[in-house]
């Protein structure tokens, strides 16, 4: 979390803020506030997370209110220090890449490993259980706006490039938190199982569970293997079976996380 809020930290004073580019949430209206006032940003964001982690410790917790306090204060620390130092660059395509793949790996981190560094979500869970909107969904309308508001005050061309970096650390938070060993489940119907999971044993020493299943059209009964494997095994997975039954019935989809059993891989030798 420390790590992660000092990489923070330098996305924003080394790369964005000095370009007029600002983050969503909290932190974009801290870098709305401090431009508009002169004063320090970290003291902005501090001051305005406040209020949100007061209303979770109700909500979730001491251990993630007290995580997340650590995290936003490393980060207010560490903006206010980088502060005197000048941006890396003036080209602000370049300043909203990096800073948005810095801030992204920065959040991710902190957020994998328990923390937090923004107080809007708190309030997009508590919105969205009146209004039937999705916590996404929200969040979303509510950085639109912050970022509309950047158009109106550093002008619409930064306005865009805000944009552009804030999907950047959307999709590089996402990254951050799964890792690029990204884990994906793999069901399968086969007419032979058991030697499809003998070869994916073999070959890519994942385990199998053997679901029971019944045909719909049929009402025969058949076995559904079941199979947790890397998004990087996925083209293996494939031949394996093409190899063994061309007219398996295959489904593929994300995990985000894995928990106990034996879902690491196996050492082959």
């Amino acid at each position: 979390m420390f790590l992660g809020s000092v990489l923070a930290a330098i996305g924003l004073e080394i790369f964005l803020v000095p370009n007029d580019i600002i983050d969503g949430g909290i932190t974009g209206i801290s870098i709305m506030a401090s431009h508009l006032t002169k004063l320090p940003l970290g003291a902005f964001i501090f001051t305005f997370n406040i209020p949100f982690l007061i209303f979770r410790y109700y909500q979730i917790g001491k251990k993630f209110v007290l995580s997340t306090l650590f995290s936003i204060t490393i980060l207010s620390l560490g903006v206010s220090i980088l502060n005197p130092v000048p941006g890396l660059t003036n080209d602000t395509l370049l300043a909203a890449v990096f800073g948005g793949i810095i801030l992204g790996i920065g959040v991710g981190l902190v957020v994998r490993y328990g923390g937090s560094m923004d107080g809007t979500e708190i309030v997009a869970i508590v919105t969205s259980k009146r209004i039937g909107f999705s916590v996404g969904e929200i969040v979303m309308v509510f950085n639109i706006f912050i970022l509309s508001s950047a158009g109106i005050l550093f002008g619409w061309d930064r306005a865009m490039y805000s944009l552009i970096a804030y999907f950047i650390a959307f999709k590089v938070i996402d990254l951050t938190i799964q890792g690029l060993d990204e884990s994906k489940a793999a069901m399968i119907v086969s007419e032979h199982p058991e030697e499809i999971a003998n070869v994916l044993f073999t070959r890519l020493g994942r385990g199998v569970t053997f679901l029971e299943g019944k045909g719909g059209f049929s009402g025969r009964p058949k076995s559904v293997l079941y199979s947790v494997i890397t998004r990087l095994e996925i083209a293996e997975l494939k031949s394996i079976i093409d190899e063994i039954d061309e007219n398996a019935f295959v489904t593929i989809h994300d995990v985000h996380d894995v928990i106990g059993g034996k879902s690491k891989k196996r050492a082959i030798h």
